[in-house]
């Protein structure tokens, strides 16, 4: 299995045929699909170039919105994530990327009640399909319009409350870094991970603009991905890099420093390319050894 992959919404500006061809020629094993790209290249042709291509897909993104905030009602979410479901499905991707609503004028308890309820159906209907429902949170301003879930408290509470086991979080590095002890709490947390979201900050880190390139922020990227390691984390690490300043470089020199990078940060986890090809066949799928973690608190962003 692949260890880690790219977001399409990663290279925003390519097409979902150029991110195929252009990951491949990276070296990239893996990607993340976005359900937009796809749906403007064509599902049918898309899997059929997914298959020839042989990249894993880490995930589908994303659906949800049943809070009503988006203008759908609560059935029509629900409908639009199981269809999403199914292409993921057909994709062959590890999950399905969820992200639950803005409060959109609820009561905190039943915009609760709404988003355990779609989780469950979505969560029974995963298990039909052997996939995972992957719930995204956010954390705070300005993006909370996104989800009500904005703290890792809050959404492993609603996780423990829907108790379905094809239902889990996204770990992202962006939303989280800032949770008090999160190195601390991270076996806490890696029974619920279905997916990684990689990317570094640069703080104060309050909007998706702040994301960089792993190695170029302010994370201690090395000790959380070691500590997860540690803890039994086996998924994927998807490479998500939502900024302005991402999206406007030049994408094949973004994918060549994204790879370096993550091989210099974590190379049991990442190997390089060369290691990676003279490896196969001989210590492939192997679980790699990691030492153990030094237990350290994240300092909190200074105010912004």
């Amino acid at each position: 299995m692949a260890r880690f992959s790219v977001s399409e919404m990663t290279t925003f500006r390519w097409s979902f045929e150029d991110d195929v061809t252009e990951y491949l020629a990276a070296g990239i094993p893996g990607i993340g699909v976005w359900r937009r790209k796809l749906c403007d290249f064509g599902e049918e042709r898309g899997i059929e170039l997914l298959q020839e291509s042989r990249l894993s897909v880490s995930s589908l993104s994303s659906a949800g919105g049943f809070t009503g905030g988006d203008g759908h009602t609560y059935r029509e979410a629900v409908d639009d994530a199981l269809e999403s479901l199914r292409l993921a499905a057909e994709l062959r991707a590890g999950c399905l990327v969820v992200v639950g609503g803005a409060r959109a004028g609820h009561i905190l308890t039943h915009a609760r009640r709404l988003l355990r309820g779609a989780l469950r159906e979505l969560g029974d209907a995963a298990a039909q399909l052997g996939l995972s429902i992957a719930l995204q949170p956010v954390h705070g301003q300005p993006i909370d319009r996104w989800s009500f879930l904005t703290s890792l408290d809050a959404t492993l509470e609603m996780l423990s409350w829907c108790d379905h086991p094809h239902v889990g979080l996204v770990f992202d590095f962006f939303h989280w870094w800032q949770e008090p002890d999160l190195l601390l709490r991270i076996p806490e947390i890696v029974p619920s991970i279905k997916l990684a979201a990689l990317c570094d900050v640069h703080a104060p880190a309050q909007c998706d603009d702040h994301r960089c390139l792993p190695g170029q922020g302010q994370l201690p990227l090395a000790e959380i991905i070691s500590a997860l390691e540690l803890h039994g984390y086996r998924g994927v690490y998807e490479v998500q890099l939502f900024s302005d300043h991402c999206w406007q470089s030049n994408y094949t020199t973004l994918l060549a420093e994204c790879r370096q990078a993550l091989a210099r940060i974590s190379p049991k986890t990442f190997p390089a390319r060369d290691r990676l090809t003279s490896e196969k066949g001989s210590t492939a799928g192997s679980l790699p050894d990691h030492p153990t973690a030094t237990p350290l608190v994240i300092p909190a962003a200074p105010p912004g």
